[in-house]
């Protein structure tokens, strides 16, 4: 096991691109562009840990601190909401039971992949262990269709959810960055031109700059 952990918001770059989460998890390679500045500003108010709200019998939490013992990960929650339920968990510091219900935010829209769902479910199954409660649901809000999507934690995305950490702690463990998959999500990608998805056979930007770099060095 990883002696720290890893991020439990690596998942959703994982899903998306194994080499784009190597690039920024493992190389410690990042760069802006439209998008994730976007992100950045949508995420403001969500990631504001002083924001707790106690609405009737409905408690917002945001920016809540997660993590997993057993998959070796941690991050926070954009939004997690307690409502109050005779079948629910006691909380610290709050009376009666609470049900346990993660929210998180996405810009843009619902995607043909699963990755805004297996990080939402990573979420759910982190507050399971800490709460010690089952919680089979949550939601995923957007912010081009202003709706909140439902996403319920089957045992298929679960094994997703552990298959792909798994995997993570092994290549994390190795320093491996896996080559390049070029796909259509490239073009939208803050680390493209640092990832070279046209320049096959570079198992890091590492040592595609240090061979560049003897190429020069070599030259007339």
């Amino acid at each position: 096991m990883d002696s720290e952990p890893l991020m439990l918001s690596g998942l959703q770059h994982f899903l998306y691109c194994r080499r784009q989460w190597a690039l920024i998890h493992l190389e410690q390679q990042w760069a802006e562009n439209e998008h994730t500045a976007d992100g950045a500003v949508f995420h403001t108010r969500t990631h504001d840990d002083k924001q707790t709200e106690l609405r009737g019998d409905v408690l917002t939490v945001r920016g809540l601190r997660v993590q997993s013992r057993r998959m070796n990960v941690s991050g926070i929650c954009d939004v997690v909401e307690f409502y109050r339920d005779v079948h629910g968990v006691r909380l610290s510091n709050r009376e009666g039971l609470w049900r346990v219900y993660p929210v998180e935010y996405k810009k843009g829209a619902p995607k043909q992949h699963q990755a805004d769902e297996a990080q939402l479910c990573a979420q759910a199954m982190c507050l399971e262990e800490m709460l010690l409660c089952e919680i089979p649901e949550g939601s995923l809000f957007y912010g081009e269709t202003r709706r909140r999507t439902r996403v319920a934690f089957t045992p298929e995305l679960r094994a997703l959810v552990e298959a792909s950490f798994a995997e993570m702690h092994a290549l994390f463990g190795r320093g491996h960055t896996p080559q390049v998959r070029a796909h259509r999500g490239c073009s939208d990608c803050s680390l493209r031109e640092l990832c070279l998805p046209r320049t096959q056979g570079s198992a890091s930007v590492a040592a595609y700059l240090r061979a560049h770099l003897q190429e020069k060095e070599d030259a007339p």
